[in-house]
C-alpha cells in the first residue's frame, strides 16, 4: 500500500496532474492506477469537508466520503469533462468536480439539500475552484424531463449513490435518557425514492435514475454508484447486487467491482471508522453469538455506455 501522504487532497492514489486519465474515444478504461480498492478514509468524514464545504453540510444523514467521489472523478475523466450526479444532496460530487477542473451538474429532490448544494458550489469558487456547477431541482426518477435536451450525450461521468430508506443513523448527542438522535431523515416528502417501500421499488426507481443518465452519457462515458448492504429485521438486503440488475436493465453494461475503503490504512492494518450505531449493533449482535463485523467499506459499482451497440444491442 502506497504512503498515505503521495497524492491528492485525501491521501494515496488520487491522481490530479491534469494529464488524460483514460481513452474515453476508444474504449471502456478502468481505473488508470489499476485499483480495485481506493484508500478514501486515510482522514475521517468531518476532517475531509472541514474548510471544503459549508457548516450546514453535516445536517444531511448520507453524506459520501468526499474522498470517494475525487478519486472517480480524477480515475475516470479528464479536465474540462462533464460530471453528473442524479442524486446530489449536500453537492459532494459536484464539489470535488468543480475543484478538480471539470464541470458539474446535480439534480436534488429535496429543497432543504440542494440549497446546501448551491451554497457548496459557491464556497468552492470562493475558494478557486474552476470547473463550473449547478443543482437543479427534481425527481430524478423523470431526469429528461428536468435537464437541458443539449445535455443529451455529453456526460463523461456519473457520481452517485442510492438511499439506504427514509431513515439513517444521522447525527446523536448525549441526552438526559440517553443518546439522542437527530438530522436521520432525508426528508418528509413521500415522492423521495427513500421512501420506495421496498428494495424491488427502490430498483425500479433507480432503474428509472439510470436509464435518465444513460441519455445524457456520451458513448464510453462512465457510471460509477457506491452502495452497501444492510441489515433489516436481521437479514441482509443485498443492495449492490440490486443496482447492478438496475444498471444492467438500463443498458449499461458492468465494468469494474471495486472497493471504497471506509477504514483508514495504518502501518497495513485497517483502523475502522465506525458511527456509534455501528458500534452498538455489533456488540449486540456479538453478545448474542452473532459474529458481525464493523463495516469497513462500501462497493463501488462501475458501469459504461456502450460505445458503439451492435445489432443485438450489446458491445
Amino acid at each position: 500500500m502506497p504512503d498515505e501522504n503521495t497524492a491528492g487532497p485525501y491521501g494515496p492514489n488520487q491522481p490530479d496532474n491534469g494529464a488524460p486519465s483514460g481513452d474515453y474515444q476508444g474504449r471502456h478504461r478502468a481505473d488508470p492506477d489499476g485499483l480495485s480498492v481506493w484508500a478514501t478514509a486515510q482522514s475521517n468524514g468531518p476532517v475531509q469537508r472541514r474548510g471544503r464545504y459549508v457548516p450546514e453540510s453535516v445536517k444531511h444523514p448520507a453524506r459520501m466520503l468526499p474522498a470517494i467521489a475525487a478519486h472517480a472523478v480524477h480515475a475516470y475523466t479528464r479536465p474540462g469533462d462533464l460530471v453528473f450526479d442524479p442524486m446530489c444532496g449536500i453537492g459532494t460530487t459536484l464539489v470535488e468536480a468543480v475543484h478538480a477542473g471539470r464541470d458539474a451538474i446535480g439534480v436534488e429532490y429535496e429543497s432543504r439539500w440542494s440549497d446546501i448544494a448551491d451554497a457548496n458550489l459557491a464556497h468552492a469558487h470562493e475558494q478557486g475552484a474552476n470547473g463550473r456547477g449547478a443543482v437543479i431541482r427534481g425527481d430524478a426518477t423523470r431526469l429528461m424531463s428536468l435537464v437541458p435536451k443539449a445535455l443529451a450525450g455529453q456526460v463523461a461521468l456519473v457520481v452517485t449513490s442510492p438511499p439506504y430508506g427514509p431513515t439513517v443513523h444521522g447525527l446523536v448527542r448525549p441526552g438526559a435518557d440517553g443518546v439522542v438522535k437527530s438530522d436521520d431523515r432525508y426528508g418528509e416528502d413521500k415522492g423521495n425514492l427513500a421512501y420506495r417501500p421496498s428494495l424491488a421499488g427502490l430498483a425500479a426507481g433507480f432503474t428509472d435514475i439510470l436509464r435518465g443518465c444513460f441519455s445524457l452519457l456520451r458513448p464510453g462515458g462512465v457510471v460509477v454508484v457506491t452502495a452497501r448492504p444492510w441489515r433489516k429485521r436481521g437479514e441482509l438486503v443485498d443492495l449492490p447486487s440490486a443496482v447492478l440488475a438496475a444498471g444492467t436493465a438500463a443498458g449499461l453494461v458492468p465494468l469494474e467491482r471495486c472497493v471504497a475503503l471506509l477504514a483508514a490504512v495504518r502501518d497495513g492494518a485497517l483502523v475502522a471508522r465506525p458511527s456509534f450505531f455501528q458500534l452498538q449493533q455489533v456488540r449486540r449482535a456479538r453478545a448474542g453469538g452473532v459474529p458481525m463485523h464493523l463495516i469497513a467499506h462500501e462497493d463501488v459499482l462501475v458501469l459504461g455506455k456502450p460505445l458503439k451497440p451492435d445489432a443485438d444491442g450489446g458491445l
